[in-house]
């Protein structure tokens, strides 16, 4: 909370002192706001080389502006600065993930090192128990002996059986729990996950951004753990441009989350791609919030494990 009051505070301070200088050009304005937000965000720490790249750039851009507030150069400057800004953001973030990851699988790691300590420890205090028990029985109780290894070893088996049950329901069932928890909605069709198009793919581009995957893993690492399950990707465009033109795009677009899904492990067979254009709107295309949420990609979720085309 504290960092983003601070970040506020800083792009209210700058649009103070820069509203009393000259006009500003768009692009520069971008460039500031960009660097302010990556220089409170995890950059700082874990990509300054990436900052300081861009802090670079936009004293650059800030040179030119001071030296011709009127150029063209300015602009060009002041929009290098900002992609720089911008990408100091999304690799500082990107860390911050792997680093998160690292420590969650050190962790993990941990725990299954004390669970298998533990289980070696009482699989050792139940061979010296047996041993006793060989230990102080006759010649004649032999053939009981024999009975009562043949016994355990059975039981040893239901019992491992009912381990190993046990943790394929659990992780069924967290699975299930991860799946339901990003469903935004259930419907005919089953249930839905509806990611905006503005963090899984650029303007009119159908290539995955980068900070798309991290969002797509969420969804992949559920249905990873849980295979019995069909997916429909289908995507979506706003009313902007022709019935060809979007029909393409969606499909394109759809065919981009399905590849991802399919690289990340799930079975391919499982997974259908529909370009629908810019149909199912989900609000009015007439206003610009409308045509943004219309532009969405929705990832279904079916119980049958056959699909038909």
């Amino acid at each position: 909370m504290r960092t983003k009051v601070e970040f506020v505070l800083m792009v209210a301070c700058a649009a103070l002192i820069y509203g009393c200088a000259s006009t500003v050009p768009t692009e520069l304005v971008d460039a500031r706001l960009a660097y302010e937000k990556a220089s409170v965000g995890p950059a700082v720490s874990l990509a300054p080389d990436e900052l300081h790249k861009a802090k670079v750039a936009l004293d650059v851009a800030e040179k030119s502006f001071s030296n011709d507030a009127g150029s063209y150069q300015t602009a060009d400057l002041a929009y290098v600065a900002q992609r720089k800004a911008e990408m100091a953001g999304v690799k500082g973030s990107i860390a911050m993930e792997q680093k998160n990851k690292a420590q969650s699988d050190a962790d993990f790691q941990k725990k299954q090192g004390e669970i298998l300590a533990k289980k070696s420890q009482d699989l050792q205090e139940q061979s010296q128990h047996l041993a006793k028990a060989r230990t102080d029985l006759s010649d004649a109780e032999r053939n009981s002996k024999e009975i009562a290894a043949q016994l355990a070893k059975e039981q040893k088996a239901v019992l491992e059986a009912k381990a190993n049950t046990a943790m394929a329901e659990a992780q069924s069932a967290d699975a299930q729990a991860k799946l339901a928890a990003l469903a935004a909605k259930e419907d005919e069709r089953g249930l839905v996950i509806s990611l905006s198009g503005s963090i899984l793919f650029r303007s009119n581009e159908d290539m995955l951004m980068p900070g798309a995957e991290a969002r797509l893993d969420q969804v992949v690492e559920a249905l990873v753990a849980s295979k019995n399950r069909s997916v429909v990707v289908e995507g979506y465009t706003d009313s902007n441009g022709s019935d060809a033109y979007n029909s393409g795009l969606s499909q394109r677009r759809a065919d981009s989350v399905r590849n991802y899904i399919v690289f990340k492990g799930y079975p391919a067979e499982r997974v259908l791609a529909k370009g629908m254009g810019e149909g199912r709107p989900i609000a009015d295309n007439a206003t610009s919030e409308g045509r943004a949420n219309n532009r969405r990609v929705e990832i279904i979720l079916k119980d049958q494990v056959a699909m038909k085309n």
